[in-house]
């Protein structure tokens, strides 16, 4: 039987700025894509993110190229080795894996025989802002057991100071977003020990990280912008202790489970993020990030209005998504 093919952009407007060291968002721009076959209905989520050259229009025009292959029946495997990685490849894998999953009547935890978790300890997000500001947000999650904190380079000390003053119990990622050089991560060791620093998240450029090699830092670090697919694995070892997966990078739940058994293989500890975006680009994380040290899922709590039935968050613990959701019977 023949598919159907639909791609579009949603736009979901955020409840406050979401601010890191490369700018400012207040919206959240995604491609949502429906693969139909017969009565049953896949759903998959993308977020082009500029920083990888990324644009709506260009994922767009990606998944149309595609048209053909996905209509005529084509598998996850067979789409991954014609279609580079990234956020077009990452909504139609999960459209599939969720098709798949409804014409089998069963779920997509079933399929890739992984556990759905009851709940997980999701990062709270606290984006760049003035200490002072910074601390009003801590102070309110102060409970939750799991912050990240966006710093720059210019404000970095005082903005972790506030920060931890405001919430001394939670574990905590400090997340510069390539802001940083690698002096910086040398001679801020003591710094970041003082706050109990849990993570330091991609502190410098991708590109710029040779010097990561042998600095025997005391804090975790952990590659994002650097880290996409299992290719750049060898790359990364001796530079950082963990990565972080984002299915927008890795072009789907397909590679992002490879790449976590590849990265544990391989001795890296592993991080699950995501972009700000739906819920429905959440669900299919929440089958990586149940194996994780340290899961930051939080996209959808940025969100003004979320797609109905997503996931939900009590005091920084994440529970999936109502059935009948991404990859679940009602």
């Amino acid at each position: 039987m023949r598919r159907s093919l639909d791609a579009r952009h949603d736009g979901f407007p955020l409840s406050t700025p979401f601010r890191i060291s490369r700018g400012v968002k207040t919206i959240a721009d995604v491609v949502t894509v429906t693969v139909r076959q017969g009565d049953h209905v896949g759903r998959g989520e993308g977020v082009p993110y500029p920083r990888y050259g990324e644009t709506v229009e260009g994922s767009l025009a990606a998944i149309e190229a595609m048209r053909a292959l996905i209509e005529g029946g084509a598998s996850r495997a067979e789409l991954a080795a014609v279609m580079p990685a990234g956020a077009a490849r990452n909504a139609l894998d999960c459209a599939l894996w969720d098709l798949e999953a409804r014409i089998a009547h069963t779920s997509v935890a079933a399929l890739a025989m992984r556990a759905v978790p009851e709940r997980l300890a999701s990062a709270i997000t606290i984006g760049i802002d003035t200490p002072d500001a910074m601390a009003a947000v801590a102070a309110r999650h102060a409970a939750v057991p799991l912050l990240k904190v966006k710093v720059n380079r210019e404000e970095g000390d005082a903005q972790l100071a506030a920060v931890r003053a405001a919430a001394p119990g939670p574990r905590m990622i400090v997340d510069a977003n390539e802001s940083w050089r690698v002096e910086d991560v040398a001679r801020w060791q003591d710094m970041l020990l003082s706050y109990r620093v849990d993570l330091l998240e991609q502190p410098v450029p991708a590109e710029d990280d040779a010097g990561l090699e042998g600095l025997a830092s005391r804090v975790p670090i952990c590659a994002d912008e650097a880290l996409h697919t299992r290719a750049d694995l060898p790359r990364l070892r001796g530079r950082y202790d963990y990565v972080n997966i984002k299915l927008d990078k890795t072009g789907g739940l397909t590679e992002a489970l490879a790449l976590a058994d590849a990265a544990v293989g391989m001795g890296f500890g592993l991080m699950v993020g995501c972009m700000v975006s739906s819920s429905l680009g959440i669900a299919p994380a929440m089958l990586v990030a149940e194996r994780a040290s340290f899961v930051d899922l939080d996209g959808p709590l940025w969100l003004a209005e979320d797609r109905a039935g997503g996931v939900r968050d009590e005091g920084g613990w994440m529970h999936p998504p109502a059935p009948g959701f991404w990859g679940t019977l009602a």
